[in-house]
């Protein structure tokens, strides 16, 4: 396993982030870090995810997360970032 930082550009809805964690929490995943916040950008909002899973299962995830309707992007941060 190793350290993955997801970061999510969204759309500022109700409900979105129980969405997002409820996923990770199905697949057993430990949410270490989560931060939300606004962008500089009116309605998107910014999640940033920290697990400790393999490259597989991240992979996975990913592309669970990129079919949720208000997930605009996910782009996977390196740990200097």
């Amino acid at each position: 396993m190793s350290r993955h930082v997801l970061s999510l550009l969204v759309e500022d809805k109700p409900g979105l982030l129980t969405r997002v964690a409820g996923l990770f929490a199905r697949r057993g995943f430990n949410i270490e870090s989560l931060a939300v916040g606004p962008t500089e950008v009116a309605g998107l909002s910014r999640i940033t995810v920290v697990v400790d899973e393999d490259d597989v299962q991240i992979e996975q995830v990913t592309k669970q997360l990129n079919k949720l309707v208000n997930v605009i992007k996910i782009v996977e941060l390196e740990e200097s970032q």
